[in-house]
């Protein structure tokens, strides 16, 4: 895979259009979410914002992407905390308002079962290595509707690693499948911590496969 401009490989967003500010319901899982008293809501990202979405291809094809954006210790300890009338991000009693000069973003594709609806008519289809180069991946800043391409994504490394089923006599019989891990440096300076970060995987002849968004 390649990262924005260099590579092709397309990341799908969450959340592509129209989305209100706040945490998703998606990221709330991997964080702790404290409600202090009616009107005011907490949430922490120790350990960075993590993200997931299913996405498929035309030819039957089902994936699911998984990741979770850092930056060395920049969201240790780092809260936002939500009111009627405003939002503010703080780590102790420092009040933060940008992100660091950059994030770092590491996530998956891998090969898993259509759910109920998608899944063609046939023999299910797996994902294979010429599919994900197909792909092309689109990076954004995202502040409400507006999308801004980022420039100079830079990816450091890149790995496939074969499924073990949960049969393992008989791995053998069965079709492989596969997980694409990447990682990538993405530039943040001077982005506002209320915009989000969203990835957009398209096919060649430009269909949305998928969609995401990493997002405070």
């Amino acid at each position: 895979m390649q990262s924005v401009r260099y590579k092709p490989v397309a990341f799908a967003l969450l959340f592509f259009l129209g989305l209100a500010p706040g945490p998703s319901a998606q990221q709330a899982k991997h964080k702790k979410h404290e409600k202090q008293d009616k009107d005011r809501n907490v949430w922490r990202y120790d350990g960075g914002v993590f993200f997931e979405t299913d996405g498929s291809l035309p030819n039957g094809a089902c994936f699911r992407v998984h990741g979770q954006m850092t930056s060395d210790d920049f969201f240790n300890g780092l809260k936002r905390v939500d009111t009627d009338q405003t939002t503010v991000f703080q780590r102790g009693n420092e009040t933060l308002t940008k992100f660091p000069d950059s994030v770092i973003v590491v996530f998956s594709i891998r090969d898993q079962f259509c759910p109920a609806g998608v899944q063609q008519v046939g023999t299910r289809p797996y994902l294979t290595e010429k599919m994900i180069d197909e792909l092309r991946l689109s990076i954004y800043w995202k502040d409400g509707v507006d999308l801004s391409p980022v420039r100079g994504v830079k990816e450091v490394n890149s790995r496939v690693d074969r499924l073990q089923p949960y049969a393992t006599s008989l791995a053998a019989d069965l079709p492989a499948r596969y997980e694409w891990s990447y990682q990538l440096v993405v530039p943040s300076a001077g982005v506002s911590l209320m915009d989000s970060l969203a990835f957009v995987f398209r096919t060649p002849d430009g269909r949305i496969a998928a969609r995401v968004a990493a997002r405070l």
